[in-house]
Parts: C-alpha cells; sequence; structure tokens
C-alpha cells in the first residue's frame, strides 16, 4: 500500500480542482448569458448546450472503470483537463460565430460542449477517486471539504476577474478572456498533478480493478445505501441547476446589469456558496469526527433555506428595480453550500466503504446522478423561462414563476434528505440508510 496523501498533496489535489472549475464557471454562466442577451438567443439553446455537456457525463463510471483497472488517475486528469481547456475555448469562439451565422455556431457549440463534458466527466471522476484511494479513512470528508471550497474559491476568482476583463463588452473580448481562463488552467492542473500520484508499482497488483465494467456497475448498484444516495444526488442537482442558466439572463433583462456584472454578480454568489461551505465545516467538526446525523440536519437546513432564498429572488423579479439582488444571491449561495458541504462528508463516507478496487466507478456513477439532475434541471429552467416569458409577455414575471418552482424542487429535496439515517457519515455503508419507505429503491 501507497502512504496516504499529507494536507499539501491534498491541496494539490484541490488546485486541480479548482482549475476545472474556472473553465466550467465561464462556459455555464457567462457565455450562457452572453448567448441569451447580446445575441437575443432563445434560452432554450444555451440550455440544450449545456444539457450535452452533461448527458455526455453519463459515461463517468466508465471513466472511473479505466482508471481503477490501470491503477493510474493522473493519465485521466490531465488527458481530461486538456479535452476540457479545448471545449472552453471553443465554446467561446462559437458563441460568437452564433452572431454571423446562428447554424455554423450552433454546430460548433456542440463540438465544444461535448469536449467540456467528456473533459469534466474524465478529470473530475478520477480527481475524487484519487481522494478516496490516497486519502486516510478519518481524513476523507476533510479532504473532500477542501477541494471543494478551492474549487468555489477559483469560481469566485475568475468570475470576479473575468468581470473586469469583459467590460466594455465585445465578442473578440469575450473569446480572448475565455481562451486566456482556459490555457491557465490546464497549465496549473499538469503542474498540480506533477509527480503526486505514486507509480502504479508502488501499490499491490489487487488493487487494480479486474473483469468487466458491467459486473462492476451491477456490484455497486446492489448496495441499497449507494442507490439512495444517487437518488438524493439526483434530485439535489436537479433543483440547484434549475436557477443555474437563468440567473445571469434575469440579472441581465430585470436589472439591466452588464455582462461584467452579471459575471460578478455570479462570482458573489459563489462567494456565498464559499461561505457557506466553510461554516458547514467549521460546525459540524469535518476535520474530526462528525456524526451522520448532525451531516443530515445541515443537509435538511440547506435545503429549506434554499428554497427560501429562491423564494426571495422570485419575489424580486416582480419587485424590479431597488430589490437587492445582490445580497439575495449571496444568501442563495450560502444555503448551497451548506447543503453541499454535508453531503460531500457523506458521499465521502460512503466511498470510503465497499471494494476498493471499484471506487472510481463509485466515484463516477454519483458524478453520472449529478450530471442527469444538471442536465434536466438545466434544460428545464431555461425552457420554463422561454415559455412563460412567450407566455405572459413580462420577464419579470416569467423569472419568479421558475423561481419558485425551484424553491418547490428544494423543498421536495429536503424531504428525501431526511429520509438519510442519522449515522456516522464513515459508518458501514449498508447501516448509513434505514428508511423501509426506501426498502426497494
Amino acid at each position: 500500500m501507497s502512504p496516504a496523501f499529507t494536507w499539501a498533496q491534498i491541496l494539490r489535489v484541490g488546485l486541480a480542482q479548482a482549475a476545472l472549475g474556472t473553465v466550467v464557471v465561464l462556459t455555464t454562466s457567462t457565455l450562457n448569458r452572453v448567448m441569451a442577451i447580446e445575441l437575443a438567443l432563445p434560452a432554450l439553446l444555451p440550455g440544450l448546450l449545456v444539457a450535452l455537456h452533461h448527458a455526455v457525463q453519463l459515461a463517468r463510471p466508465r471513466w472511473g472503470f479505466g482508471s481503477d483497472r490501470g491503477g493510474r488517475r493522473t493519465p485521466w486528469i490531465i488527458g481530461g483537463m486538456a479535452i476540457l481547456s479545448l471545449g472552453g475555448v471553443g465554446s467561446a469562439v462559437a458563441t460568437a460565430a452564433m452572431a454571423e451565422h446562428i447554424v455554423f455556431g450552433a454546430a460548433l457549440g456542440v463540438a465544444a460542449f461535448t469536449a467540456i463534458g467528456v473533459g469534466v466527466g474524465a478529470c473530475g471522476t478520477n480527481l475524487l477517486a484519487m481522494l478516496a484511494t490516497h486519502v486516510g479513512e478519518g481524513r476523507r470528508a476533510a479532504a473532500a471539504t477542501i477541494v471543494w471550497v478551492m474549487m468555489i474559491a477559483g469560481f469566485v476568482v475568475t468570475t470576479a476577474a473575468a468581470g473586469q476583463l469583459l467590460d466594455p463588452f465585445s465578442l473578440e473580448r469575450l473569446v480572448m478572456v475565455c481562451a486566456g481562463v482556459s490555457g491557465i488552467a490546464f497549465v496549473v492542473c499538469v503542474g498540480a498533478m506533477w509527480r503526486l500520484e505514486p507509480p502504479s508499482g508502488a501499490r499491490q497488483p489487487a488493487a487494480h480493478a479486474t473483469g468487466c465494467f458491467s459486473a462492476a456497475l451491477a456490484d455497486i448498484w446492489s448496495d441499497r445505501s449507494v442507490r439512495r444516495f444517487t437518488l438524493f444526488v439526483f434530485a439535489s442537482m436537479l433543483a440547484y441547476s434549475t436557477q443555474d442558466l437563468i440567473l445571469e439572463p434575469f440579472a441581465g433583462v430585470v436589472f439591466v446589469m452588464t455582462p461584467g456584472e452579471t459575471t460578478s454578480l455570479s462570482g458573489l454568489q459563489n462567494g456565498g456558496v464559499l461561505a457557506g461551505m466553510v461554516t458547514v465545516a467549521l460546525a459540524t467538526g469535518l476535520f474530526g469526527e462528525t456524526p451522520g446525523g448532525l451531516l443530515k440536519s445541515w443537509i435538511v437546513a440547506g435545503c429549506l433555506a434554499s428554497s427560501a432564498a429562491l423564494a426571495v429572488i422570485a419575489f424580486g423579479g416582480a419587485a424590479g428595480d431597488g430589490f437587492p439582488i445582490r445580497a439575495a444571491c449571496f444568501a442563495l449561495g450560502f444555503a448551497n453550500g451548506a447543503f453541499a458541504t454535508a453531503a460531500i462528508g457523506s458521499m465521502m463516507g460512503l466511498a470510503g466503504q465497499g471494494d476498493p478496487r471499484t471506487r472510481g466507478v463509485r466515484m463516477g456513477l454519483w458524478g453520472a446522478a449529478q450530471a442527469i439532475g444538471f442536465a434536466l434541471g438545466g434544460l428545464m429552467g431555461a425552457l420554463l423561462a422561454d415559455i412563460l416569458r412567450t407566455a405572459l409577455g413580462s420577464p419579470g414575471d416569467a423569472y419568479a414563476i421558475v423561481f419558485g418552482i425551484d424553491a418547490a424542487l428544494f423543498l421536495a429535496c429536503a424531504l428525501v434528505a431526511l429520509r438519510l439515517d442519522g449515522r456516522r457519515a464513515d459508518a458501514p455503508a449498508e447501516t448509513l440508510i434505514t428508511d423501509p419507505a426506501l426498502s426497494s429503491i
């Protein structure tokens, strides 16, 4: 067995995750807003493109299995980051091309967002699998929290800097900013991964996956705790992503914000996520022994607070000028960060259970559930916004209804979370969830 990662090595994994996030945040927020507002395209178009990049990630379990079988995560991480960076540049070029030729630009967008999905899936899945493999049991939840906090910090820094660089806005400037961010992110990821993972020869052959992918996936899916947690991941990501693609267009239309201002608003929201994650990590003692019941309480509280924040934003859509949109977005981010951190702690507890040779598949399964939830939620939010704007003739009212629906979704997520058993996050997997009402899931 290779030695467990030190805290410094965990921080390097977090740096790679932050690099991944910097590319994704521009493609799923800023480019979405530019298509919907500056280019006056239907919100469904960026919704479909973002949904495509999530749909591609249904292959996450297969990519995790590939690294399980090969015994090395680093090639998958760096290769995925290279594809993601190319996709980030390509998506900006595609957006600019749509201004002149919508069909050509959309076709290029399909290719670029497919590359983004492949890159995020291959890189992100194996970063988490690397943590689960090389971090000691007592540190897994804390390590995952650190990595997520660093990723959100990357969101904040990127959106704040990009917000300044994008004004005065032009499509040429958009391409330059996205290309610069993608190039820097790739270099940072390669530097973070350089000689981080022990050579495969330093580990026992038994640590490598054997057999076929379908058998490994079937074995993991037979675990009730895995199935039930997968349900929660899907439900919470569906709710989280419903507002993701419409928040910047909403601010641009209702509050007449520029692309730079709405990108900065996204950065403020991510700052709230960061604050929420750090607060919950400290409050629950994720750096020590964390009771599973305490994690469940924070998951439920975070979902309820997210619902309340979205209800307030829905009111803001009808209120218009004078509404404190920045404070509301920060509150929404804080609530999202709270439930996400507690869910991450539970996830890493489950990740440490079962056959260590299939951790990549296990992480890939939850990543696929997240991708499905994100794809459906983003598409649903964009489609509803388009339909309601046409039907009502009032953008503010249309967005208010969509945010209200999203608030109801988060209430449903809180109900799902209540069925998660309040045990330690590192308890045996089969005891994590014991509600008989879910025994058939």
